[in-house]
Parts: structure tokens; sequence; C-alpha cells
């Protein structure tokens, strides 16, 4: 008995040692999977809390825990509202990830948690008082919907409108016809576009091409890239994802694109500095990486970073309207053009409406025309799925428009977990669908459009 005792007790005495050494280990040189998870939960956390305005706990729920990988289920979350940051631990002790807030440039990841930096190199840009705006939409906020049972009905089916949908909008001939939102969701809260951000951000390009300051053809795009086979890389090449750089898109792993976004406090790094693995314009490989590049290509174009930063709003959500618009930067002052922008459902389908229009608003033509016959035109090296501006024809899930039933002319805006903007000009036609919808369930918004369709064949004759 005595010895069986002593073994007990030196097995308690290891155990003790080994989860000491564990937690240290954790503590000084947490892996890099760990730090993705809680950067990530810091980022989401912070942008919902101080943009829409939601609870921290049901973000880490809903969010970040519940459709996501298990050890996220581990992670805490602390929001300091004075100090406008958020940081994400597992278990509340390890992996520290943070994030902080800005104002109107909305949230940055601060992976290296150097505050003092990411305040510095993001001057606070504090967020005006809403006006208020009665006209009807797209001129205002207000909406006339139809009455339309049918199209209600459709609106009403889970099935069409998919697992955890949080808004639908339905716009025809110019108006809002129908809109439906999940519960805690409303017409004033901003959502998440994921990869619909890499749409507006090439708009912003197509902005400064009207004042022919940037174009297709350029090269030589960055400092680093004035020499050698990088110096061939077109932007006409980043736009329609033929750079020829590498870069891995995997998620739910350390990949190129989760470290960019949440162990890298200046996103340019990473995706600059990749091999290239086919010439330009050879391969198509869809990639945030280049998404970001194309913002640090358009921000040095404008020179000043004060100008740079409001750029985006002076030049294209003012006038066309995009009150709630909010392009996010990381922490070193790039806005994160493949993936965080934040705008209410009406205003996603004001940019869908502006592209239906052909980039021209109020009778003002703000896109050239050359950059929206590339938006809707497609890249050989995609197969026709993908255009030459950051846009796509194919359907999610890769479905071609005579397969999902749909027009010709459709083409999208789509995002990860389930975003999507349908703009059908032939129809004048947008559908806005968003949600937190993981692509493992199989939901394609397409029926749900091609529904509408009918329907509006049948009633707006």
């Amino acid at each position: 008995m005595r010895f069986v005792r002593r073994l007990l007790k030196s097995l308690a005495l290891l155990l003790v040692v080994i989860v000491a050494a564990g937690a240290a280990w954790l503590y000084a040189s947490p892996p890099e999977l760990l730090r993705v998870g809680d950067g990530y939960a810091a980022k989401i956390v912070c942008s919902n809390v101080f943009l829409a305005g939601r609870d921290p706990e049901q973000v880490l729920h809903e969010d970040v825990q519940a459709p996501g990988n298990p050890l996220l289920r581990l992670v805490r979350v602390a929001v300091d509202r004075q100090q406008r940051r958020v940081s994400a631990r597992i278990l509340g002790l390890f992996a520290p990830g943070y994030a902080i807030y800005h104002g109107t440039l909305g949230c940055s990841s601060v992976p290296d948690g150097d505050f003092e930096a990411a305040a510095g190199a993001v001057p606070d840009h504090p967020v005006a008082p809403e006006q208020e705006n009665d006209a009807i939409w797209p001129d205002g906020n207000a909406v006339a919907k139809a009455n339309d049972t049918e199209l209600e009905a459709l609106l009403s089916n889970g099935d069409l409108t998919g697992p955890a949908m949080r808004a639908v909008v339905v716009v025809f001939n110019g108006r809002i016809i129908a809109e439906r939102y999940g519960d805690g969701f409303s017409p004033t809260m901003p959502l998440i576009g994921w990869s619909m951000t890499k749409t507006i951000n090439a708009a912003i390009v197509g902005r400064l091409m009207l004042d022919n300051k940037i174009a297709f053809d350029d090269a030589a795009l960055l400092p680093q890239w004035q020499n050698g086979d990088y110096s061939k890389i077109k932007l006409s090449d980043l736009l329609g994802m033929e750079s020829g750089l590498a870069f891995n898109e995997s998620y739910g792993t350390v990949a190129d694109v989760t470290r960019m976004l949440y162990l890298d406090p200046d996103m340019t790094v990473l995706p600059a500095s990749r091999p290239l693995e086919a010439s330009p314009g050879e391969r198509f490989n869809y990639s945030s990486g280049t998404s970001v590049l194309i913002s640090k290509i358009w921000m040095d174009r404008i020179g000043n970073i004060q100008t740079a930063l409001a750029y985006p709003k002076t030049a294209l959500f003012d006038p066309i309207g995009m009150s709630s618009a909010v392009l996010e930067v990381d922490a070193r002052g790039t806005f994160a053009g493949s993936s965080y922008l934040y705008a209410t459902a009406r205003d996603w389908a004001r940019f869908g409406q502006f592209l239906l229009q052909d980039g021209v608003w109020n009778g003002q033509r703000l896109l050239p025309e050359r950059f929206m016959a590339a938006m809707r035109a497609p890249t050989m090296a995609s197969g026709g799925k993908y255009t030459q501006a950051q846009a796509w024809l194919a359907a999610p899930g890769g479905d071609s428009s005579a397969v999902a039933g749909l027009p010709d002319d459709t083409f999208w805006m789509e995002g990860h977990d389930g975003q999507s903007v349908a703009i059908v000009p032939s129809a004048k036609l947008v559908v806005v669908r968003l949600g937190l919808t993981p692509g493992w369930l199989g939901y394609k918004p397409q029926a749900f459009v091609k529904e509408i369709l009918a329907t509006l064949s049948r009633t707006r004759q």
C-alpha cells in the first residue's frame, strides 16, 4: 500500500509538472493556430460590437464559436469600451489576440499587441451623427414596399433564403420591393460582406481610372516589384486573380490567408513577397492577398495617407448614398480590401443597383465604361467563372447561369459564409442575401433568385 501511495503521489506530481510545463509553453510560445483563432475572435467581436452595436458574448457564441473550429469554443473575450479595444484568449489565458476600433475606419486586428503603433498608423476618425433621410430608397432610406403576397411567401421560405439568414433585400426596377431580416437583425444594422468587399475595392480602382490616376496596363506596381519578373505583373492581372503569385486561400487552418488576416499587422507583407508560380495572366488563383495588394496600390497612387483613408467615402460611398459603409483597415493603415466591409443590407443593395446601372448614379458616370465592361467580362484562366474586375459570373458553388436557370447577363458579388448579391441587368433585378451560412451546408442562393424572377414574371407583366 505504501508503494502504491508513493507511486500515485509521483504520478500526481508528474501530471502537475506536465500541466505546468504545457501552460508555460502555451503562454510563452503559443501555436499559430491558437493565435489565429484568438485574432479572429477579437476582430469579429470588435467590429460587431462597435459597428453593429451587438452584444459581445452573443457575437462570440453565434459568429465565432457556433460555426467554427471546436477550439474556438475555448475562447474568452474582453471588451474595453473606454479604450475601444477587444482582447481574446484561449481559456481566458493563452495566445492573446487583439483588435482596436478607429471610428469610421472600423476595427483592425492588432496581432503584435502594439496598440500605440496601430493608433499612430490609423488616426481616430470620429463617427458623425447620422442624418435622417426620409426620401424613398435609393435616394434615401425610406422603403415603400409593394403588397406582393407571392414575393412575401418566397422571403418566408427558409429553404430558399437559407440557414441562418440575416437579411434579404429584393430590388426591382430601382426600388426595394421586399425585404426580410433574421431575429436580432434590422435594416439599420451593418453586416459584413466578407469577399464581396473585393468588388467594392475594385470599384474604388475604377474611380481612380476615371481620373486617369491608374490604368489596367500599369506594371511595376509596388516599390519592391520594380525589377525582375514581379515588374511584369499588371494591374489587370491582379484584378483578374491571374497575377501568378502563390497564395494559399484555405480556411480552417494556418494558411496564407489566415496568417495575413490575423498574424500580420501589415497585411501587404506576405502577399507581396510570395513567389511567382506562374507567368502573369497564365493561371487563375483566387487570392485575398491579391485584393489587399490592390488596396495598397490604389492608396499609393493617391499618395497622401489622410486623403487615401478618406477616399472610399468621398469618391464612392457618399456619391451613391452608402452612408453605413465602413471599409476597415489593417494595423498599419492599409484597407483590408479582401474581406472587411460592413454595410446595411440596403446599402449592399444600393451598390448592386449601382453596378446594374453600369456605374452611373443620378446621371453621373462614376466608373468608366471600360471598367464596367471588365467587371462583367470573364477571364480565360478562370474558365469563365471570374471576371476581369473582382466579380463572379459563376453563381455560388460554381454553377453557370445556364445551369442555375438565370439570364446570361447575371453576375455576382460573393462572400464567405453565404454572402451574395445577384445582379441581373436584363431583369432590372438585384437580390441581396446576407447570413452566417458555412459552405458545408450546401446552400445556393441562385434557386432563390430564380424563384424571384419567376414570381416577377407572373405578377409584374
